[in-house]
């Protein structure tokens, strides 16, 4: 396993950012999210967040959800998204997995933290889940020696900012809008003034994630942040491709374009 702590070590010796890719296990199919992701990492990928398609996004905009339609249309259960973390885990990226808290509840959060630590999983994205009900979470991935990593908003107060921190071991998503996911044809100027309020409370990266989709877009937010997140763009690509060859060369391309991105801040 790959841990986040030696992703980020590595791109701050080489003085840029991480380059974060999402994208949802079980599309196009189990096996395509696989091939997906690995491309993506050839590319440049340094962190892989693999999504847990779930039927009530709360965040999602309509370009994931239109993937997580079909993840859901195909079958894909949770049994299928360790098996992609397994997958792509094994490219040597370290392999997150993004879900909201119902499936991990549903699951058994020990189990769950355990079978993820066993698929070579990293940590968890967890973007529904507030500090103060994350005790029994954060114990059960301590104890199987997987990172959390919570969301801070343009919203969240000093307070806030501080007890979201202080709940991460992995890193800190700063949301960079208020709204759902998908690409932009700019970063929200909301994000550079979050990461300079979260700084202060994070002894961990700050990364941000939300409307990010072209390099140019990429070498703005590496210029203040520990690590860029890419999703909705990698899965507008594989959406629009004609077959699934096309979709891997485009998300190879695209994944290219940012970590040129990340190396320019």
């Amino acid at each position: 396993m790959t841990t986040l702590q030696t992703v980020f070590a590595k791109a701050k010796a080489d003085d840029r950012a991480a380059l974060i890719g999402y994208l949802p296990a079980g599309f196009p199919t189990v096996e395509g999210a696989v091939a997906a992701a690995s491309a993506m990492v050839e590319a440049g990928c340094d962190v892989i967040e693999i999504g847990l398609p779930y039927s009530d996004p709360l965040m999602d905009g309509p370009t994931i959800q239109a993937a997580v339609h079909r993840a859901l249309t195909n079958g894909t259960r949770i049994a299928d998204v360790l098996r992609t973390v397994e997958g792509v885990a094994a490219t040597g990226a370290a392999t997150l997995v993004m879900t909201y808290w119902n499936p991990i509840d549903r699951y058994g959060a020990e189990r769950f933290a355990r079978d993820l630590a066993n698929a070579g999983g990293t940590g968890t994205i967890t973007p529904d889940l507030t500090p103060e009900e994350s005790g029994a979470w954060r114990e059960a991935s301590a104890a199987a020696g997987i990172d959390t990593v919570f969301l801070v908003a343009p919203s969240s107060t000093e307070e806030r900012i501080k007890a979201v921190a202080d709940c991460c071991t992995g890193f800190v998503y700063a949301a960079s809008l208020m709204g759902v996911t998908g690409a932009r044809d700019t970063v929200s100027s909301a994000a550079r003034d979050l990461v300079e309020r979260t700084r202060p409370h994070a002894d961990v990266p700050v990364c941000v994630g939300l409307g990010v989709g072209t390099g140019a877009q990429a070498a703005e937010v590496a210029g203040y942040a520990d690590g860029v997140i890419v999703g909705s763009a990698f899965i507008r690509r594989m959406l629009d491709a004609s077959d699934e060859a096309a979709g891997l060369a485009a998300v190879r391309g695209l994944a290219a374009e940012l970590a040129d991105g990340v190396r320019r801040r």
